[in-house]
């Protein structure tokens, strides 16, 4: 049988009735006040306008919509608004304005404006040096690897069951050395351009061969790149400066000092990556492997160009192959409420819900199935780990929540819903997972949809949105909020939606 994980939780378990957090409660108290004292008084009239007052209130505090409260909206779309009339959801890179002084520089619009790269020292037979992503904005620093992995599409449940209890076993790990706060796992899945096999058949292609095998070769080619999809993944962990600062005054301080630090934590990952997770090749990038990913993630054409320089630089070394970082973003980008637009593609995000009977793993693979011409799916499954005295204090919490909700309900003479039993006893197994020293985690996904600016963005966005519905989970379209969700699910920096400085 297939295995099912629905063994999670809410992040936060309201004390009250319906599920009201506190300050929810709070408000729609205090709203009802005027009600009681007008009733008091015996002021009917009075005593139905508060009350209309108060439904108001409540509707407004306590009902979401799309994700957020109406007072959320609010406070989002005063900010949107701001950010637009000053002109700071609009960005023009450097290179394009002819300003760029040193081509080493990153230059990235948004969420992304305050990565710098360093270059790692030299590890391995090759020396080869990893690149270090250290983000100012946030106060954390990463590093990014590409990984091959097999798939789940033709495993049993046996083989499904192994890939998943070696996930546990990965987030367990890095829970254990109290560094790594997020794994981030990305995934990206653009049409074929065929530049490969371009390269392969001019080189291989006889001149005095037969006319028909040529044309049954191109033929075959153009269904075949038609038919064919290209899938990337990548792997980020990301250590936040609190904790690494500490760990590198042992190693010498400095950048290399914390070099040394994320390097002993790649190897842990990568050990469990190709061992539990059954990963075949696992190569954590360099600068320049780190900037062309990043400049296909925001103009996904630009790979058949990069493929066409490496093969000619096995002839002419002098061939330049690489990105700077000053050109490694787009030329420019604007953000707009339901989608994000860069350089000569727009881009739509949404996250999924899960669903009350679970996911299967492997069940995000339909999102990533193309539907149009040019068309590029990718998503992010982000594993934020909270640190065992964090997850002890907040699972101590949760379960004094329900236990005391339970109480008020029964006290209330409420009966207690199926829905509101299964959280209370998803609460205690929680408890008792984190007693025998496993990791707690709030896992979440971003799935992002990006098209050619000929094509209408919209149709594609619904596209996804019906995708992640045939997937088994309910969309939630981001919007604005789409150029964090676009960094975060397509570029591999090591970007979340979980601290407040890149949400």
């Amino acid at each position: 049988m297939t295995q099912v994980y629905n063994q999670y939780s809410k992040a936060r378990i309201g004390w009250f009735p319906f599920g009201l957090t506190g300050w929810q409660g709070a408000i729609v108290a205090v709203s009802t006040l005027p009600v009681f004292w007008s009733l008091k008084e015996q002021a009917w009239a009075s005593a139905g306008m508060f009350a209309l007052i108060c439904a108001a209130v409540s509707l407004v505090t306590v009902v979401p919509v799309r994700g957020r409260s109406a007072i959320g909206w609010i406070i989002a779309s005063t900010k949107f608004a701001s950010g637009g009339l000053a002109n700071w959801t609009t960005f023009r890179s450097r290179a394009s304005c002819g300003a760029a002084e040193d081509l080493a520089d990153v230059d990235l619009p948004g969420s992304l404006a305050g990565i710098e790269i360093h270059e790692g020292p030299p590890t391995g037979l090759t020396g080869a040096r990893v690149a270090i992503i250290q983000n100012h904005a946030t106060r954390t620093w990463a590093a990014t690897a590409a990984i091959v992995h097999p798939g789940t599409g033709m495993r049993d449940a046996d083989e499904r069951s192994r890939f998943g209890r070696g996930l546990a076993d990965l987030l367990d790990q890095v829970s254990r050395t109290e560094l790594v706060d997020e794994v981030l796992f990305l995934v990206r899945t653009v049409p074929e351009d065929g530049a490969e096999r371009d390269q392969w058949i001019r080189r291989h292609r006889r001149l005095d061969g037969p006319a028909q095998v040529k044309v049954i070769n191109d033929e075959l080619q153009q269904v075949l790149t038609g038919a064919s999809v290209r899938t990337e993944a990548f792997v980020m962990i990301v250590v936040p400066e609190s904790r690494l600062g500490k760990a590198s005054r042992e190693a010498g301080r400095g950048v290399e000092a914390r070099a040394q630090i994320l390097y002993s934590q790649m190897a842990e990952v990568e050990a469990q990556l190709k061992g539990g997770m059954g990963c075949t090749s696992v190569s954590w990038l360099t600068s320049p492997e780190l900037a062309i990913a990043c400049r296909t993630g925001f103009a996904p054409g630009d790979r058949a160009g990069i493929i066409d320089a490496l093969n000619a630089q096995a002839a002419n070394p002098d061939v330049n192959t690489e990105i700077p970082w000053a050109m490694a973003g787009p030329s420019g980008a604007d953000a707009a409420a339901r989608h994000y637009s860069h350089d000569a593609w727009n881009s739509i995000s949404a996250t999924i819900k899960l669903p009350v009977k679970g996911a299967v793993l492997g069940a995000l693979a339909p999102i990533l199935a193309p539907t149009g011409t040019g068309e590029r799916r990718s998503f992010l499954v982000a594993f934020p780990i909270l640190s065992q005295s964090k997850a002890s204090r907040q699972s101590a919490s949760s379960e004094w929540t329900s236990e005391m909700g339970q109480a008020l309900r029964e006290k209330a003479k409420m009966k207690q819903s199926t829905k509101a039993r299964d959280e209370a006893d998803q609460v205690r197994s929680l408890e008792a997972k984190l007693a025998r020293g496993s990791a707690l985690t709030r896992p979440y996904a971003v799935c992002t949809v990006t098209a050619p600016k000929t094509v209408r963005i919209a149709e594609y966005g619904r596209r996804l949105d019906a995708s992640i519905r045939r997937a088994g989970f309910a969309p939630l379209r981001l919007d604005l909020a789409q150029d964090a969700a676009f960094a975060a699910s397509v570029v591999p920096l090591g970007i979340s939606l979980t601290r407040k400085g890149e949400s």
